[in-house]
């Protein structure tokens, strides 16, 4: 057995079976691809995958458990590297950050800065994302830390924590009748047309629960990934935008006005993520904290160590 074996079963998996995109992925041939997988079913004395012909279709149940070994494995191998870079260069290396369009372009910012100041010679990546593809990211190692308000506190295979609370507000363009309400309603806010994020992204469950709950049906025109696109079409009169708070400046954002909604929609949390069993270098600790104060490497690291 050997690690080239294991990719190609954990690549297997990810590629939908496909091995001459599983060849593609690892630099190597369709015909090398099956004779390690040969080798490696002739070795157990198992068969690993499902087949018809010449194509493999699924896994075997054996094949399904081992490759929750293979990931464990092909993580820990990764951990080991981490590990000697994490003393041979404490303060150089690369940190992937998974995260929203609206965390990196509200929310980091700051932190960003001051990370860099503490630590100019590590490479940071913002990969933005959607919670799903963060989740995704964090799941196979590619991504360090996800930052998102859906979909990290789901799975027990991370340990989430609060980041910070937030709430949406509504933006129109100035001089709209709706500036003027002194205390805004869903039922005033659902006569008119609607922009916001688009389903799964920013707390957009929470507003449509709200609609809901409230027995209306608003008629949203348009939805998006991020506060800045909802923002342009405000502007340009397609409809009334609800976004993060965050999100709105009052002078970078002139010409719109921000009406508060706090009372009409349910509070949201952003939250930090990492996969239990990643090998986090000690600048990672460092990002989070500066994240929030409250979470510090001991507090982290015993929230990756409980089950």
């Amino acid at each position: 057995m050997n690690f080239q074996q294991l990719r190609i079963i954990r690549e297997a998996v990810q590629r939908n079976f496909n091995l001459t995109e599983v060849a593609a992925a690892l630099f190597t041939s369709q015909s090398g691809v099956s004779k390690h997988i040969l080798d490696l079913e002739d070795e157990l004395g198992i068969e690993l995958f499902v087949r018809k012909g010449k194509r493999l279709t699924g896994l075997t149940e054996p094949g399904k458990e081992l490759v929750h070994i293979v990931e464990r494995m092909l993580l820990d191998a990764k951990n080991i590297k981490h590990l000697a870079e994490q003393f041979a260069n404490r303060d150089e290396g690369s940190l992937t950050i998974a995260t929203t369009h609206t965390q990196a372009r509200y929310a980091l910012p700051q932190v960003v800065r001051r990370f860099k100041l503490a630590y100019p010679k590590v490479h940071l990546v913002l990969h933005q994302a959607g919670p799903a593809e963060i989740n995704a990211l964090l799941q196979s190692g590619e991504a360090d830390i996800g930052i998102a308000t859906e979909a990290l506190d789901a799975s027990n295979a991370f340990a989430s924590f609060p980041f910070y609370d937030w709430h949406h507000m509504v933006v129109v363009p100035e001089g709209h009748a709706l500036a003027s309400n002194k205390r805004l309603t869903l039922g005033a806010l659902a006569a008119h047309p609607l922009i916001t994020y688009h389903v799964g992204y920013t707390g957009r469950e929470r507003i449509d629960a709200a609609f809901a709950g409230a027995g209306l049906a608003p008629d949203v025109v348009m939805s998006a990934l991020d506060a800045d696109v909802v923002k342009t079409y405000v502007e340009v009169g397609l409809g009334v935008g609800i976004i993060a708070s965050m999100a709105f400046d009052a002078t970078r954002d002139a010409g719109l006005a921000a009406i508060d909604a706090a009372h009409l929609f349910p509070p949201n949390t952003t939250r930090i993520a990492v996969r239990r069993g990643h090998y986090l270098r000690g600048y990672a600790y460092r990002f989070i904290e500066e994240c929030s104060a409250a979470l510090t490497p001991a507090v982290v690291k015993g929230a990756l160590d409980a089950e």
